[in-house]
């Protein structure tokens, strides 16, 4: 199972945008309906133990604690960022209940420490600015030195008080992640399902490509094939018009040529494996019937298991774009966001693309294969913008 960040990622979310009063006001209005719950947890565990003797009555105790626990996983959703619950029984509940009273009340704790620490500092920087008594006490005057020993030990209380109620947040967070989340056997099973599934997909997507190599051929190559013989045959049999014929004759080869090699290039473009992604890109703007503005920013070579569906989502895409979208312009970029490269194209299209249909859905089927993730985002009107998400090793 995942480890969750802790009280590190904590504090650093706090100073994200989004403004560090706001986030820490969430954070102490979750930990406060969390210790709120605590006793109530507290309060439902110290009657459903006894209930548990009954056999006959556990179906109802778990399904009251998974209830509880739903509000708690919500709760923490909410104001502390998920906690990859998913699926959990009312057992696992009741255990994640067991515990979690504990840390609420320590939360609960924490904010009354604060409370009280809040209102103490109050006092004492009000003596501060009224000056003449002790700082915290009625007796004597204040010395010079009060102000600065005052001043170190809040800011130090401060500091520990925050990362108290950091480390309070931590808590209850990995506490839900270990036992609402879903355990290794479940994370297991799942995995095998998807690459059941994955595998499936790929050999959906190659049988696919077969066909649509078959309608290549079929509708373009063959059909020149038997215009360039009638041309030949005329040709031979009308010597008057010999020269004109095989004129037309060699223009219909040329096209020809050119047939062949989109459709090997559908297949699987040659340069990819000796030039690069980069290349094999720039190739493809060039051949495009739409203007394309490539954004290349990868430094380096990636294997072939993240080059060939970009360069398929890439071409697939801008396929569709010149032959549906009416558009004017297609702007195609490759970057690198952590451990993902990003291929991102958009149009200035009519919009309408159906993610479900046959191109973009073996588009889908083809980046699932490796693990990324594949959104359309097409909106009737344009702009259309589809994404390919592919993980990298480093």
């Amino acid at each position: 199972m995942d480890q969750l960040p802790g009280a590190g990622y904590a504090a650093e979310v706090l100073f994200e945008r989004g403004g560090l009063l706001r986030r820490a006001t969430r954070l102490a209005a979750g930990l406060a309906i969390g210790g709120a719950g605590a006793f109530a947890e507290l309060a439902f565990l110290i009657c459903a133990v006894p209930v548990l003797l009954v056999p006959s009555a556990r179906p109802v105790v778990f399904a009251a604690a998974r209830r509880i626990a739903e509000f708690e996983r919500r709760r923490i959703e909410r104001y502390h960022g998920p906690c990859t619950a998913e699926d959990y029984s009312g057992k696992r509940a009741l255990q994640y209940l067991g515990i979690r009273w504990l840390i609420g009340g320590l939360g609960a704790g924490v904010l009354v420490l604060i409370l009280l620490g809040a209102a103490t500092g109050a006092v004492m920087v009000w003596q501060m600015v009224t000056g003449g008594e002790a700082i915290g006490s009625g007796d004597g005057e204040m010395s010079w030195y009060d102000p600065i020993t005052f001043t170190l030990f809040g800011t130090l209380l401060v500091f520990i008080t925050l990362q108290g109620l950091l480390g309070v947040e931590s808590l209850d967070r990995r506490l839900a992640s270990h036992f609402l989340g879903p355990t290794a056997q479940e994370v297991l099973r799942r995995r095998v399902s998807e690459l059941t599934v994955s595998r499936a997909e790929v050999v959906e997507v190659i049988n696919e490509e077969r066909r649509r190599i078959e309608r290549d051929l079929h509708d373009g190559v063959q059909q020149r094939m038997v215009a360039l013989g009638m041309l030949l045959g005329r040709a031979s049999r009308r010597p008057d018009q010999a020269a004109e014929l095989l004129e037309q004759a060699r223009e219909e080869a040329g096209r020809v040529l050119l047939d062949l090699r989109e459709v090997t290039w559908r297949v699987y473009p040659v340069g990819l494996d000796s030039d690069g992604l980069h290349a094999a890109l720039e190739s493809l703007a060039e051949r495009s019937g739409v203007p394309v503005r490539l954004r290349y920013e990868l430094t380096e070579r990636h294997p072939g298991t993240i080059e060939i569906p970009a360069y398929f989502v890439a071409s697939e895409a801008v396929t569709n774009v010149s032959k549906h979208a009416r558009a004017t312009r297609i702007d195609l970029s490759v970057t690198r966001a952590g451990t993902m490269v990003v291929v991102r194209i958009e149009d200035d299209g009519i919009g309408g693309a159906d993610p479900a249909g046959s191109g973009l859905s073996g588009l889908a089927r083809r980046v699932a294969a490796v693990d990324g993730a594949f959104t359309v985002d097409s909106p009737r009107g344009g702009p259309t913008v589809i994404t390919a998400e592919l993980p990298c090793a480093w």
